[in-house]
């Protein structure tokens, strides 16, 4: 890993994408070790309106805590793609929701693309943790941190009730993303 990998969370507000960063980051510095940060900014609006989580990991000290060369975006809408996609490096991964995003900004990067809200809805059985299915295909296509760490870490945070959802959710997305990468 060179010394600082820098991720991207975005989509409307409400969609849990802070959360996402926030597990990202713990599975990062908790479980494997790493330095890690999460930040976060949204609309005035809120719920409904662009927002974006950032991650960035690294093997040193952060020396510096926003984001301004990403290796890795996820935008789970047209907006939150159109606004937050600039940053993006060549040679960057982005991960869009394929039934939402459906103009890519132009650029020198690897897309992959599959529904993933339907993917939440329809093969985990609840939308409300689309979050976690992107959570997962972010660290199948990036392998900045582990499985197992990313999987502790969403175990971590959620209420004991929901683990198997989520469970299912994180590894739904993971193995999508898996079967994207090689396909």
């Amino acid at each position: 890993m060179s010394n600082r990998y820098e991720l991207r969370f975005s989509g409307a507000g409400g969609q849990g994408l802070i959360l996402a960063g926030i597990i990202m980051a713990e599975a990062a510095a908790i479980y494997d070790g790493k330095q890690a940060l999460q930040s976060q900014s949204y609309g005035p609006e809120a719920r409904g309106g662009a927002s974006k989580s950032e991650v960035i990991i690294s093997d040193e000290p952060i020396d510096y805590p926003k984001a301004t060369a990403v290796d890795a975006l996820l935008a789970l809408t047209q907006e939150a793609c159109d606004k937050y996609s600039g940053d993006l490096k060549e040679n960057g991964i982005l991960l869009l929701d394929s039934d939402l995003v459906k103009k890519l900004p132009k650029g020198k990067y690897r897309v992959v693309k599959f529904p993933i809200i339907n993917t939440a809805k329809n093969e985990v059985g609840r939308t409300i943790v689309a979050n976690i299915v992107a959570l997962g295909a972010m660290v199948a296509l990036t392998g900045i941190v582990s499985k197992e760490s990313a999987e502790k870490a969403v175990l971590a945070r959620v209420p004991e009730a929901f683990t198997d959802l989520n469970r299912k959710a994180f590894l739904a997305g993971y193995e999508k993303a898996v079967a994207a990468k090689k396909g």
